[in-house]
């Protein structure tokens, strides 16, 4: 049976959870916001099926290189627009739909947590487009994938390579109509701390704009209609956090408001980025290097200003990575527009293709503070490092100062 010992060993993922044939396993969710599985002993079969679909235990999957790989986007502006980056997926998700099938992939529900769900309309590709950074709620989506296979259907399944390599031990065989699209992954922050900072950006805009508003918050008469974590009205390369509120007025009319917050304001994507409340798992994930057994990998091309500077305008380019046949196939009936790049182009940019997150040394203090105000919490555990100033500051000024002996001194000791 699953015993987590040691949370580094579980992602997540819910694959047990689903397969188990007595139902006795149910996801809790712990101190950190994060899900784990718990086996009711009274229930439990030992028929060990919990084991054999887990992806920690079973590590057989060898690291993979891709076989193509393109700077790729929509074609058609407006979906780019709405896209977290060049739009690709709704290309290959449109496809998938024409043919009959079915798309899953991570949408806000009406709490604006994030959860795993599939549609079978292009109308319904909406609610997957844009970055969700909330490790989502995977509940039954790779039994309902299992079916839809079974069926003879077609399947798009997104998630992160940590999800999509779940699923891949979930099923146990491999499907032709299934097709698997991952997303090149720093890691996944806590669901709670989403909670924590959605509920304390909405109490501060409400008392920007008002004391008005600031009641009615207090009320519950204020309601979300909109979170949006790359708007790209500002580009692509800064783009910002936008979060639209509403409430009514007297009369029943209705107020609609939004705010839209920098991306070097925002407290929660600058703890994010600092890897501050990242799933434990993540800091030693066992899917890189191509691991996950995805048709294909989606993530920002980074660093194109530099590796394709004609084609930056600042709107959103798709890094696309071809990991074998099968998903060439797909890509070859869409319609993007592609440019063909090489692995170390992406990867300049996107370190996380292969690399984990560092374990920041204040991770534990954050979660276990409970004494300051969240954002006081936030401004005082995302504040670099002293390690990561001086990294910051060297790199800065270029180390034009120093002798050569000097930088492979500095170098070495910045890479401990």
């Amino acid at each position: 049976m699953i015993q987590i010992l040691d949370k580094r060993n579980c992602c997540g993922c819910s694959a047990c959870v689903q397969r188990c044939p007595k139902h006795c396993i149910t996801l809790q969710e712990d101190s950190e916001g994060f899900w784990y599985p718990q086996v009711d002993m009274s229930t439990c079969i030992d028929c060990g099926l919990c084991e054999i679909v887990c992806l920690m235990l079973q590590r057989s999957v060898s690291v993979r290189k891709p076989i193509a790989i393109y700077a790729a986007k929509n074609c058609e502006e407006e979906i780019r627009r709405k896209s977290s980056s060049g739009g690709v997926f709704t290309a290959l998700a449109e496809q998938i739909i024409q043919d009959g099938g079915v798309v899953f992939g991570a949408c806000f529900n009406e709490k604006w947590e994030v959860m795993h769900t599939y549609t079978e309309t292009i109308e319904g590709l909406s609610k997957f487009r844009g970055s969700k950074y909330v490790q989502s709620w995977i509940g039954n989506a790779y039994e309902e994938t299992e079916k839809f296979l079974k069926a003879d259907k077609k399947v798009l399944f997104s998630g992160t390579p940590c999800q999509i390599a779940g699923l891949k031990q979930f099923l146990r065989k491999d499907y032709e109509k299934l097709f698997t699209v991952d997303v090149i992954c720093h890691g996944v922050p806590s669901p709670s701390v989403w909670r924590e900072y959605l509920n304390n950006e909405i109490t501060r805009q409400c008392g920007r704009k008002n004391i008005v508003l600031s009641r009615l918050i207090h009320e519950k008469k204020v309601l979300v209609d909109g979170v949006s974590f790359r708007d790209k009205k500002s580009g692509w390369k800064k783009y910002s956090f936008v979060l639209t509120l509403s409430t009514t007025n007297e009369s029943g009319g209705k107020i609609q408001f939004c705010s839209r917050i920098p991306l070097n304001e925002n407290l929660y994507m600058k703890g994010f980025l600092a890897d501050l409340y990242l799933r434990p798992s993540c800091y030693a994930c066992p899917v890189k290097c191509g691991k996950s057994g995805s048709n294909l990998t989606l993530g920002d091309f980074w660093g194109l200003q530099t590796v394709m500077p004609l084609l930056d305008d600042d709107k959103g380019m798709t890094a696309l990575l071809v990991n074998d046949k099968h998903g060439q196939e797909l890509l070859d009936k869409i319609n993007v527009d592609l440019w063909q790049t090489d692995y170390e182009s992406v990867f300049k940019g996107n370190p996380a293709l292969e690399k984990s997150a560092r374990i920041p040394q204040h991770r534990n203090l954050f979660f276990a503070d409970t004494n300051l105000s969240f954002e006081k919490k936030m401004l005082k555990y995302i504040r670099p490092t002293l390690r990561q100033r001086i990294k910051r500051k060297i790199q800065k000024v270029g180390l034009l100062l120093l002798s050569r002996g000097q930088k492979v001194i500095i170098k070495k000791i910045l890479k401990k």
